[in-house]
């Protein structure tokens, strides 16, 4: 599988949040996805993931956004 090198530092990161190793990882994105290839369902799962991630909930899990914009003043900045 040809992915960027951002992307398999994407998984590997993934693959230690989640516990699992890259291999398995890769084998249940290919049984999920809907269509396209491999390499394709890859980079849709990564991306989102990351997405998930970055929702206000993922944000506050974490600690993250009390120094960013917040959504409404984003949506009204980006409108």
């Amino acid at each position: 599988m040809r992915l960027e090198p951002e992307f398999w530092d994407a998984l590997h990161e993934i693959c230690q949040r989640e516990g699992v190793r890259m291999r398995d990882l890769v084998r249940r994105i290919e049984q999920s996805a809907e269509v396209g290839g491999r390499t394709s369902a890859v980079r849709v799962y990564v991306l989102d993931y990351f997405r998930t991630a970055a929702t206000d909930a993922g944000h506050s899990r974490v600690g993250h956004g009390a120094h960013f914009a917040t959504a409404d003043t984003l949506a009204a900045d980006c409108a």
